[in-house]
């Protein structure tokens, strides 16, 4: 695909992501069926709650990460600016957008190591297309990708239904699993396998396992629909139809990491996927995530500032503090541990 036109389509994408009524899943928030028991004697001091975690030999004062929302796009300059800037100051993870137009094309879009000067001393994840890897090019491009911003570690986003329904999307996905691993075995860094938002199945995670992958993101259905998105780019009626009836496909984002903790259970774990504040954070935490990951709800103050990025996850982080404080949770571990119903049954707890 020429340049133009990959640029004309993550220009799309931002477009459509920051009008959400157009990209939001049409499911229920899947975190609802899931709440804390309320305990009304703490005995915590709010403020010293430790929500800290380490991350890719990387300290975060916060199990959050800002999850892959653009690249390719002039306009995405700032927006991950502002991003790398915000990770930095409030001591936590960044994921960039796709580098495929910056590694197929050499046009990086501030895709290059001034977001290692912004974000000095938190993690910094590359970012490619799975289907990419299956190209002969494919280990250059993921060498590339994470050379460009010397990151921690690389992404690699597995979106075969996006790409099922967008017009010029990648069909080919035989023998992505042989690229995949043998990425893994190249790089010197860990890799990170995620979904863009139909979820990770057990079957698929415990393959990314075998293969060596060092994290996986669920990624499940609950926010963002790319199905939705590219019924929305759709020039014409046969596409949108297609594409708008899986708008809500995939693994809701509480059942993929409940499950794929159950069954992994020493594996690294990201969820996201529909987390709208703190609250989710927390239910997700006690699901057996690791971290959180948020994109585009925080999409519109990314467009704005880095203060801006930085009073969102503040709200978010705030959010986060006080559930543990009414779970009576003084740390993160201790939240894995807090009483959480689903209907009328108990969950059991983590270890």
């Amino acid at each position: 695909m020429a340049h133009g036109e990959l640029v004309e389509r993550k220009n799309d994408h931002l477009d459509i992501v920051l009008d959400p009524e157009r990209a939001i899943s049409p499911l229920e928030n899947p975190f609802t069926a899931y709440r804390f028991e309320h305990c009304a004697l703490p005995e915590l001091h709010l403020d010293a709650i430790d929500l800290s975690r380490g991350f890719l030999g990387r300290m975060l004062r916060a199990p959050l990460l800002i999850s892959s929302m653009t690249g390719g796009a002039e306009r995405a300059r700032h927006i991950n600016q502002h991003l790398a800037e915000a990770a930095e100051e409030l001591g936590i993870a960044l994921a960039i957008g796709s580098q495929r137009v910056a590694v197929q094309t050499g046009v990086d879009h501030g895709l290059t190591r001034d977001l290692r000067a912004r974000a000095p001393n938190v993690p910094l994840l590359s970012n490619i297309g799975a289907a990419q890897l299956a190209e002969p090019k494919g280990l250059e491009w993921a060498r590339r990708a994470v050379d460009m911003i010397d990151a921690d570690a690389l992404i690699v986003h597995l979106n075969p239904l996006q790409e099922a329904v967008q017009l010029g999307g990648d069909r080919n996905w035989i023998g992505v699993l042989d690229s995949l691993t043998r990425v893994v075995r190249e790089l010197d860094i860990p890799v990170v396998v995620k979904e863009v938002g139909a979820g990770i199945s057990v079957s698929v995670a415990a393959q990314l396992e075998d293969a060596g992958v060092a994290v996986i993101d669920v990624a499940g259905t609950g926010g963002t629909s790319w199905a939705a998105v590219e019924g929305a780019r759709a020039t014409n009626d046969a596409d949108r139809r297609v594409a708008q009836a899986f708008a809500g496909w995939g693994i809701p984002t509480p059942e993929a990491i409940l499950a794929t903790r159950r069954a992994l259970p020493r594996s690294t774990l990201i969820a996201s996927g529909g987390i709208r504040d703190g609250v989710d954070a927390a239910k997700a935490i006690r699901l057996g995530a690791d971290l959180v990951g948020q994109a585009a709800a925080v999409l519109q103050s990314a467009t704005e500032s880095t203060e801006a990025v930085v009073s969102h996850f503040q709200v978010l982080i705030r959010q986060l503090r006080i559930a543990c404080f009414c779970t009576g949770s003084g740390s993160l571990a201790a939240l894995r541990r807090a009483p959480m119903y689903r209907g009328g049954g108990l969950l059991e707890p983590w270890t």
